[in-house]
C-alpha cells in the first residue's frame, strides 16, 4: 500500500527532529579509510548494548559497508560543522589533514569528537530506501566536559 503523504512535507516534520551529526567510519578490505556523516543514529539496547544508523542504498561507499566487519561512530562536537560537511561530500579526500587515530576494531577514529562507539555489525536491514546497520558496541569513549554538535530544520544548531 502506497502512502498519500506529501514527501516534502514529510521531510519538513523529520526536520522539526534535533538529531545530533555523526560521522561513520571504515576501512575497506585494502585498508582505506572510509567514512560518511549520518545523523541517522540511534541507541537500541543498553544490555546487550547496540546501536544502529542508516545509510542511503545508493551511497558511493555502501559496498564497504555491507562488507565490514566493524565500523566507528564518532559523535560531534560543537564546532565541528567544516568536518561534518567534509564528510558528506563523496568526490574530495575527506582524510587530507584530518586527525584520526586507529582504533581497536581497525576503523579509524576521530580523537576531537564528542564520544565514540566501536562497533561489529550484528544486523543489516533494508529500510526502504536506506540500509539499517545494527552495530555491537565493543568499545565506548566519550567527552563528559564537551556539547554536541546538533541538527535542526535543515542546518546546524547549538544546543543551550
Amino acid at each position: 500500500m502506497k502512502t498519500a503523504i506529501d514527501p516534502l512535507q514529510f521531510r519538513r516534520a523529520l526536520g522539526s527532529f534535533l538529531t545530533g551529526v555523526t560521522i561513520i567510519t571504515t576501512c575497506d578490505h585494502r585498508g582505506e579509510l572510509i567514512g560518511n556523516t549520518a545523523n541517522s543514529f540511534n541507541s537500541v539496547s543498553l544490555d546487550p548494548p547496540l546501536i544502529l544508523w542508516s545509510l542511503g542504498r545508493h551511497a558511493h561507499s555502501m559496498r564497504v559497508y555491507l562488507s565490514a566487519e566493524f565500523f566507528a561512530v564518532n559523535i560531534l562536537r560543537e564546532g565541528q560543522e567544516e568536518l561534518s560537511a567534509r564528510f558528506a561530500k563523496q568526490s574530495i579526500n575527506k582524510w587530507e589533514a584530518i586527525d584520526y587515530e586507529i582504533g581497536k576494531t581497525g576503523c579509524p577514529v576521530l580523537p576531537s569528537a564528542l564520544a565514540v562507539f566501536e562497533c561489529k555489525i550484528a544486523h543489516t536491514y533494508v529500510g526502504g530506501d536506506h540500509v539499517i546497520f545494527v552495530g555491537e558496541v565493543l568499545h565506548a569513549d566519550y567527552d563528559p566536559m564537551g556539547r554536541p554538535l546538533g541538527f535542526f530544520r535543515g542546518a546546524y544548531a547549538r544546543i543551550c
